[in-house]
């Protein structure tokens, strides 16, 4: 879940497509060059351990938009989303998220 955060920040939309089980795996990602991640903060998680197939993790990520009016400060929001993962070939890959 980190490092699909951290391919948000950095604009890896390869790493977010490779990191996306195929089920549910958009054929095109863009992502808003403008949005700048400011923070994520993991509020709690399920399974997701050694021996386990899938996991839960629920998250808060915080962001910042440029405003659209001159001489503003950026509008600040957050994503708060419940994401579900499951483990394929070793790796645990994004299969959907609910949002709160």
């Amino acid at each position: 879940m980190r490092s699909r955060y951290t391919a948000f920040a950095t604009g890896d939309v390869d790493h977010l497509l490779r990191t996306w089980h195929a089920r549910t795996r958009p054929g095109h990602l863009t992502l808003d060059p403008a949005t700048t991640w400011t923070g994520v903060t993991v509020v709690g998680s399920e399974r997701g351990g050694v021996g386990d197939s899938d996991g839960v993790v629920e998250f808060v990520a915080r962001f910042e938009q440029p405003s659209a009016g001159a001489g503003r400060g950026p509008v600040r929001g957050r994503l708060h989303e419940v994401s579900r993962f499951t483990r394929r070939g070793g790796r645990w890959v994004y299969v959907d998220g609910d949002q709160r």
